[in-house]
């Protein structure tokens, strides 16, 4: 029953490539569904590897089985063979009365909207999250705000830094980066963002990218290009330790990278809880131990590596989704200005927003022609769910006051903050450029192509007032001791006149 066996996966793997086509034919309006396609088109295609898996064997055929019977069925009598094979499946069946017959047809179409089955998607994302379009970064954050020695940032300014591990932005000291406390919260951070990119995008191989950065890192920790985690020479060292300071008084001192006024509180601080267990963390960084062969200062630089690898990790993972990180700072913009009743009220829609709800409304927009139009007679913007957003928001925004602008084609920004933002984009820059204008950093809030050509000619006139004549310069001095310019000079010199 080998053939038989091998043309039941082949079947089965028809239909999972069919199942895929169907699904791969329509493309769904709604984020949700889409996902959801997405993540079912993963799981066939995790499926038919399975399958191609356990179809291998039969055709390297290393036990000879399959030979052995073609050559049966082929040599022998078909008859025979036909004839025992049903007696088998007859003595199948007699022992197993009961057994349903599976409709393998059914096992791999995509799912209607009336079925009651729920959406893979339903459970993987939080409210937070809305299917995959924000990030929830609420608990790195709290981890964030728990680590010491660190600024109490608010969640907007952290989202704007947490991947810019740099003292002074979103990361610590590096001494105090070797803490577990840290290395817990690089873990949870690095952890949340992987699994968000494996739950939005099923269907790219991230294993190989992974991988890919894993061998990217390895390769620029050998060669000591990693930022921030460079190894200390002893010439560095010494040019620290002789760090100019702002005043004759002042003293610096290495393990707090701090400086104090004089010496006298210098000396205070050494006795400090902070300077002392700062102190401890660079220690091992000062050379190796000369008692056990150097396992201290390999064990240190094991550590530094082993957070410099999750550091580098989030900053890539952030950098593939920065658009999902851009659209998180607005939402969480825009939910800052609503009220509590307001944000319980858009969570509760969004997770009443059923597949059936979809279909039956794209059903009636299709027994109506299209007709049914959304009620908005204040002509206010769409939000993202096609609905018009609330007034209160429209006039938060100023999306009343409409700013054109000449420059690029007589497009109107509703909205101060659109028009501002547009003066930084691409084609704002490229139409100014066309105009001759390369400076475009001095034509900030200019709209009109004419005040931007008079605005640019004269300031190239000032550069040329401005700008010094060599031959004025120079000055020259004949036989009779009259002094003049080089370019006087020269003239009268060619006239024959000197």
């Amino acid at each position: 029953m080998l053939l038989e066996e091998m043309r039941y996966i082949h079947e089965d793997l028809e239909r999972l490539e069919q199942g895929i086509s169907d699904r791969m034919a329509e493309e769904p309006k709604h984020i949700r569904d889409r996902l959801n396609r997405d993540h079912e088109v993963a799981q066939l295609l995790e499926q038919i590897q399975k399958q191609s898996a356990e179809l291998l064997p039969f055709y390297e055929d290393k036990s000879r089985e399959r030979s052995k019977e073609i050559l049966q069925i082929s040599a022998g009598d078909p008859f025979e063979e036909f004839t025992r094979q049903v007696a088998d499946i007859r003595e199948h069946h007699a022992r197993y009365p009961n057994e349903q017959a599976e409709n393998s047809e059914q096992w791999y179409r995509p799912h209607k909207g009336g079925d009651d089955q729920p959406l893979l998607v339903e459970s993987m994302f939080s409210g937070e999250e809305a299917y995959g379009r924000y990030f929830d970064l609420l608990g790195c954050h709290e981890s964030y705000l728990n680590l010491p020695n660190v600024k109490r940032l608010a969640y907007m300014q952290y989202l704007d830094v947490f991947d810019n591990f740099r003292s002074g932005y979103g990361g610590v000291k590096r001494v105090d980066k070797l803490t577990d406390q840290y290395f817990n919260y690089l873990g949870d951070l690095m952890g949340y963002l992987e699994s968000f990119m494996l739950r939005t995008r099923p269907l790219e191989n991230l294993d190989k990218v992974f991988s890919g950065w894993e061998k990217e890192f390895e390769t620029a920790w050998d060669q000591d290009e990693v930022s921030g985690w460079e190894r200390e020479k002893a010439s560095a060292k010494k040019a620290t330790s002789a760090r100019t300071t702002t005043t004759p008084e002042a003293v610096w001192c290495e393990a707090c990278e701090k400086e104090f006024k004089n010496e006298n509180v210098y000396n205070g601080h050494l006795s400090g809880r902070k300077h002392i267990k700062a102190a401890e963390l660079l220690a091992p960084k000062s050379g190796p131990d000369e008692t056990n062969g150097g396992h201290t200062s390999l064990a240190f630089r094991l550590r530094e590596r082993a957070v410099a690898d999750r550091e580098f990790r989030i900053k890539k993972l952030t950098a593939a989704m920065s658009t999902e990180r851009d659209d998180t700072r607005v939402n969480v913009e825009r939910r800052q200005g609503m009220t509590e009743r307001e944000r319980a009220q858009e969570l509760e829609n969004l997770f009443n927003l059923t597949a059936d709800q979809q279909n039956n409304a794209a059903e009636e927009e299709e027994e109506d022609g299209g007709d049914d139009k959304v009620y908005n007679p204040l002509k206010l913007p769409l939000a993202w769910d096609g609905k018009p957003i609330p007034f209160w928001l429209y006039r938060l925004h100023g999306l009343g006051q409409e700013f054109p602008c000449e420059i690029c084609g007589n497009f109107v920004y509703r909205g101060r903050r659109a028009f501002d933002k547009h003066f930084n984009e691409t084609n704002h820059i490229t139409n100014l450029k066309r105009l001759g204008i390369t400076n475009t950093h001095l034509f900030r809030d200019i709209t009109s192509i004419e005040e931007a050509v008079r605005l640019w000619d004269k300031i190239q006139r000032d550069q040329k007032k401005t700008t010094l004549d060599d031959g004025a310069i120079v000055q020259m001095e004949d036989a009779e001791g009259n002094v003049m310019p080089e370019k006087v000079y020269l003239d009268l010199q060619k006239q024959g006149l000197l």
